[in-house]
């Protein structure tokens, strides 16, 4: 399988194989009217482990909070003029703002719909975030 090297763009590596495609659409890569290639499964030279690639063939803004919250530990490279500028490693956020919604029927978001979806990470352990209205679990 050949897939280009991208000249400008990013690329999302070492995302936990199987969680590549859950990116892809919280992401809202779907709306991009760019290339952009989803490698699944593929082999982790770092890890010998399997895990999904993400490259987008264009410099756009990447809500990185949603990395982190899916799968915390991927690495985010920055491609200009065919090199690598920058490599990030992305954690899990403190905050998430409108990247899930609050499933309890009773809490203020889901009676006022102008109110933005803001949790906070309260168990980094456990992974956990928690609704600042209500307090119910994401």
């Amino acid at each position: 399988m050949n897939i280009d090297a991208i000249q400008n763009g990013i690329v999302i590596d070492h995302i936990t194989a199987g969680r590549g495609m859950r990116l892809y659409e919280l992401l809202g890569l779907d709306a991009l009217d760019v290339s952009v290639a989803l490698i699944k499964n593929a082999v982790s030279h770092r890890t010998s482990a399997k895990k999904d690639i993400i490259k987008i063939d264009s410099d756009i803004a990447i809500n990185f909070d949603v990395l982190g919250f899916v799968d915390p530990g991927v690495t985010v490279n920055i491609i200009r003029n065919g090199a690598l500028v920058e490599k990030r490693r992305i954690d899990m956020p403190e905050r998430l703002t409108n990247v899930i919604r609050c499933k309890n029927p009773r809490c203020i978001t889901s009676t006022e719909r102008a109110i933005d979806h803001v949790f906070k990470l309260t168990d980094r352990k456990n992974k956990v975030y928690r609704c600042i209205y209500c307090e119910t679990k994401a």
